[in-house]
């Protein structure tokens, strides 16, 4: 009865120990039954739950059935032996790793290389010395304890992952409605104006960018043109761009800042240089920003081909003439939305028949090379002449295939926009 009353009394003992061990449950294989309840003694003193096998194939059936945690097997048993039971072992699908020990009498150092090809983890000679078994316990509990760590860590991170996944789908998706709306500021890419035709590119680096390229109609014989690159990139930057948009719309005439109204009631150019300094003050007095943008601002003369533009930080005006020849213009200036002082000029240039005007952005002129050198404007004036029998849209094509030629066959760090006039007269 004494006996009995010991073995209630370490029931809640047992069950505590097990609640503190990241080895719980164990298996030992052995053909010995002698030597398994000697083992299994020892477990079950040391608050393990405690299977046995007398083969590598039953162990093996117990091992399918059941999650252990810690094995300790013969070397040699009859049938399948330890090292052919530990390589059936290690095949097993299991959510955590299993600890193996093989108990054996060999001590050549071929075969302990064989049993650690097997997946054995740790080795014990035979017989067992109990002080030594649960020091090699102690280490399977510190790397059993680290593997499951790893593994809580891993769960995490994957559950991070997939709400930053769910996260970025959303975002992704919402950046590829705001990528249409913003396309949708540019309506027309092409119009043709009878005396001129114009062109129009814009291609985000990103989803959303912040370039601008826009054309409005004055009067019969005139027509607005702007080009604009807003610093930075991005959402906000195309935001801003979004605004801009309503400052210089054409379907809305009376809120075009670079048009006024005549005493007969008619839409005239405002200056460009002017039309700048209001854009300057606008950005400055009522947009909470730290943005500023680059513009090119004007307009053709149909009639004339006089184009009078305002430069302002943005990229040079290339003009090409009808023999294939090409000039830049412009005097650079300052960006708007950067310093209130800022003063805005004009220029003037003066198309004829077959004469083309483009106005980039800096995406085109600064593209990088697979070296890090930029395209410049040397070297978009060479583009624009072994291309001069190009026109229009096909222009824009060539001109995004020979960038891309030279960057080394990279994304574009940059947006790319640009503005093409081409004047027959």
């Amino acid at each position: 009865m004494a006996f009995l009353k010991h073995e209630v009394s370490e029931q809640p003992l047992q069950t505590q120990l097990l609640s503190d061990k990241v080895i719980q449950s164990v298996l030992v294989a052995d053909d010995s039954r002698v030597q398994r309840k000697i083992l299994t003694a020892y477990f079950r003193r040391w608050g393990y739950l405690v299977s046995e096998a007398a083969s590598g194939e039953e162990a093996l059936e117990i091992c399918k059935t059941r999650n252990i945690d810690l094995i300790v097997s013969d070397w040699m048993m009859p049938g399948m032996n330890g090292v052919e039971f530990c390589r059936a072992f290690r095949a097993l699908e299991r959510d955590s790793y299993g600890y193996f020990i093989l108990l054996t009498s060999k001590s050549e150092k071929g075969e302990i290389a064989n049993g650690l090809d097997g997946g054995a983890d740790d080795f014990l000679t035979k017989p067992v010395n109990g002080g030594e078994l649960r020091a090699r316990i102690a280490a399977g509990e510190r790397i059993l304890r680290m593997e499951r760590e790893l593994n809580e860590k891993n769960r995490l991170v994957g559950e991070t992952l997939t709400e930053i996944q769910s996260l970025y789908n959303i975002l992704d998706r919402d950046l590829i409605e705001a990528k249409k709306l913003q396309q949708s500021l540019v309506r027309e890419r092409y119009r043709d104006f009878g005396a001129a035709q114009v062109s129009l590119l814009l291609r985000p680096s990103g989803h959303v960018g912040g370039d601008l390229v826009g054309f409005f109609p004055i009067s019969e014989m005139k027509v607005g043109l702007f080009g604009i690159d807003v610093s930075g990139h991005g959402i906000t930057s195309a935001l801003m761009t979004a605004r801009l948009a309503g400052y210089l719309s054409g379907t809305s005439p009376d809120q075009n800042i670079a048009l006024v109204v005549d005493e007969g009631g008619s839409f005239q150019p405002r200056p460009p240089a002017e039309a700048a300094s209001l854009l300057n003050k606008l950005v400055l007095e009522e947009m909470e920003t730290e943005h500023y943008f680059t513009l090119m601002l004007g307009n053709i003369d149909l009639k004339t081909g006089l184009v009078t533009l305002s430069q302002a930080g943005h990229p040079h005006a290339v003009v090409q003439r009808a023999n294939g020849t090409t000039e830049i213009f412009g005097d650079g200036g300052m960006p708007v939305g950067l310093i209130e002082e800022a003063e805005f000029e004009e220029f003037q240039v003066r198309l004829e028949r077959g004469d083309r005007l483009l106005i980039p952005s800096d995406g085109i002129t600064e593209c990088p090379s697979a070296e890090g050198n930029m395209l410049d404007n040397s070297g978009l004036m060479r583009l624009m002449q072994q291309n001069a029998n190009i026109k229009g849209d096909t222009l824009f094509e060539t001109l995004l295939w020979d960038l891309t030629k030279f960057s080394g066959e990279r994304d574009f760090p940059d947006d790319v926009s640009a503005v093409l006039v081409e004047f027959s007269g």
